[in-house]
């Protein structure tokens, strides 16, 4: 049977990009963004995936072999390839484990950025892959009883392959943030500012910058949205 994968977009190759986020932050980068997630956030900004209330599934997803997308990833010479979502890791038991073998071969190196409620199967915890967890707190408009799952979190860090990336809209949201790292020993911890619009992003980057510092925690913008003002497929 041929491996396919549910693809929301593909983006890096025809217009160049930057991951925008996180330990990668400016560094050159392709995206595959699978469709579908198990979160229903209601400041997500790639409801797209998921939301099918405001989205049609037919217009906005896509069915693509394993071989498609080697093929468009190896077209180009972005050494980066960032799978992410949606939620990628719910389709991992189908064609993303053979994907990411085949872009390991290619010379790739891969990022998931997952919200940290799947645990990933052994055979993507292997050298040449890195997780971005994004566990999504109360404050991102998502029941912490569904969206913090303490074996997927303790697997992620067994994995050692992993930094945990909190979104945060204000001060407060940083105590919450040390309580989970804390229960669940999560480390390294990044905070990045919550926001769709340049000014909204600096606004709360300025917020936080200072008691990140003091807590010893990495900080991180969104450069997508500084430099491409959110502009789907960059």
């Amino acid at each position: 049977m041929t491996a396919r994968l549910i693809v929301a977009e593909c983006f890096g190759v025809e217009k160049p990009t930057f991951q925008g986020e996180g330990a990668s932050c400016g560094h050159p980068a392709l995206f595959i963004r699978l469709s579908r997630c198990n979160l229903s956030c209601t400041k997500c900004d790639t409801k797209y995936t998921w939301d099918w209330s405001q989205f049609d599934p037919r217009e906005e997803s896509t069915k693509r072999t394993v071989a498609e997308l080697v093929d468009w990833a190896t077209s180009s010479p972005v050494e980066l390839v960032v799978i992410t979502g949606g939620e990628p890791l719910l389709q991992q038991e189908g064609g993303l484990v053979p994907l990411v073998r085949r872009l390991l071969a290619a010379g790739k190196r891969v990022e998931f950025e997952t919200n940290g409620t799947l645990a990933p199967v052994a055979d993507l915890v292997v050298d040449g892959v890195r997780f971005n967890v994004s566990p999504k707190i109360a404050s991102f408009g998502m029941n912490e009883a569904k969206s913090i799952v303490p074996a997927a979190l303790k697997a992620l860090v067994a994995s050692e392959r992993a930094i945990f990336k909190f979104v945060a809209s204000s001060v407060p949201d940083l105590d919450r943030i040390a309580g989970l790292a804390d229960a669940h020993r999560l480390s390294p911890v990044w905070v990045m500012p919550e926001g769709t619009t340049a000014p909204a992003i600096t606004e709360t980057l300025r917020v936080l910058a200072d008691p990140v510092a003091a807590r010893g925690w990495h900080l991180t913008t969104r450069l997508h949205v500084l430099a491409f003002a959110n502009t789907r497929g960059r």
